[in-house]
């Protein structure tokens, strides 16, 4: 392999564009703020977190997302498209699809490695109910901070980071130089985030202060070519929401509150 083929060969290890995407709203993320805002300690669902659909504004933002990429406004539609398992992520990408935002025959790739962040024995509980039933964890938290707190059963963000790492050494192997979507929660994007842009805990977390990830907006990535960072992604747009706007469609900020059903 001479010089020129060794370069090429750093150069595309990874996709050309990235596009990492919070799901649309949830009937979770609806139940969450009806909880909060009735002052309750644990939130109304009778199904496990996995399994929480989209609500009817969701779907209208998945849909949104779809017709803006179908439209060209990204310069190019995803090739290769990673979900996360819960059907919330799942639905989004599907309805993604259906609208146009890729090719009708594209498959969408399920990875359990985006799964939301577990939260363990918290896991349905509001900020509340966190400090009525788990006083212990609550005071841990605040000690340890949201970066390395692991509540008995679930996982930390550095958790998340772990897997996340994995899962983008799976994207360049198999898809270097193409164009690679992810849906799936607002952890997720936060992470990858740290994990691409070399972050410390304070970097990202000054980040997480500065406001939600809202749901279907898009945060893109490309991979530079020549220059400083030749073989490097490097971000382009973060949080955006115009296709929502565009729409006519609200565009919804979940507060990052400690419970399942907020990613």
């Amino acid at each position: 392999m001479n010089d020129t083929e060794q370069h090429l060969k750093v150069r595309e290890r990874w996709p050309s564009v990235l596009w990492l995407i919070r799901h649309g709203q949830s009937a979770g993320n609806v139940a969450r703020d009806i909880a909060m805002a009735g002052g309750d300690l644990r939130i109304a669902l009778d199904h496990r977190d996995v399994d929480v659909p989209l609500s009817g504004l969701g779907r209208e933002q998945a849909r949104a997302l779809g017709h803006w990429f179908a439209s060209g406004e990204e310069g190019g539609r995803p090739e290769i498209v990673l979900a996360s398992p819960y059907v919330r992520a799942v639905q989004t990408a599907e309805l993604f699809r259906e609208a146009g935002g890729c090719s009708p025959a594209l498959r969408i790739c399920v990875d359990e490695r985006l799964r939301e962040k577990e939260f363990g024995i918290l896991d349905g509980l509001t900020t509340l109910g966190i400090r009525e039933f788990q006083p212990e964890q609550a005071d841990f938290r605040k000690v340890l901070g949201k970066f390395y707190h692991r509540p008995p059963g679930g996982e930390s963000w550095v958790d998340v980071i772990f897997r996340l790492r994995a899962l983008l050494d799976t994207v360049s192997l198999h898809y270097a130089g193409k164009r690679v979507m992810i849906v799936a929660h607002q952890v997720v994007v936060l992470c990858l985030r740290y994990i691409i842009e070399h972050m410390t805990e304070a970097d990202i977390l000054a980040i997480d202060r500065e406001g939600d990830i809202a749901n279907c907006a898009i945060t893109q990535y490309r991979l530079e070519r020549g220059g400083p960072g030749d073989g490097e992604l490097v971000l382009e747009r973060f949080n955006v929401v115009a296709p929502m706007i565009r729409e006519g469609t609200p565009a919804t900020r979940e507060p990052d509150q400690m419970v399942a059903a907020r990613g």
